[in-house]
């Protein structure tokens, strides 16, 4: 494995289901994926901040795939909504994308309210760092 969870006893465990702190290997490729909105290639924008986040982490997924890596590289996760109203879609979003991750592998992970993004129906971005031998 590139990577370990740090979870220091000494601190208030996270949240949600995420780490508070990724050691990486040394030598281990790295790759960040812009952020990515929820769009499909037909240029479709679904309601709702869950269905956004699926199309966000597809959107990663493919990224990091063009890299022979996949969610189980990822170390960090960034996100942003327009609103806590979609906190909950969004985490579940992404629960669902990490479902593979036993809870002692879990990325780091920030997740931040922002006033809005390039076009008012979008309501959720997630980028990505993964890494890989």
């Amino acid at each position: 494995m590139t990577h370990r969870m740090l979870a220091p006893g000494s601190i208030r465990p996270p949240f949600a289901r995420y780490a508070h702190g990724v050691e990486v290997s040394s030598g281990a490729r790295l790759v960040v994926v812009s952020g990515q909105l929820g769009i499909d290639a037909a240029g479709r924008v679904p309601e709702g901040a869950e269905a956004q986040a699926d199309l966000c982490f597809a959107a990663c997924a493919a990224i990091l795939a063009e890299a022979g890596m996949g969610p189980a590289d990822v170390i960090r996760i960034n996100a942003f909504v327009t609103d806590r109203v979609y906190m909950a879609g969004y985490m579940a979003a992404r629960d669902r994308w990490l479902a593979d991750r036993p809870d002692d592998a879990l990325p780091a992970s920030t997740l931040v309210i922002v006033s809005g993004f390039t076009r008012p129906e979008f309501v959720v971005e997630v980028e990505v760092t993964a890494a890989a031998p």
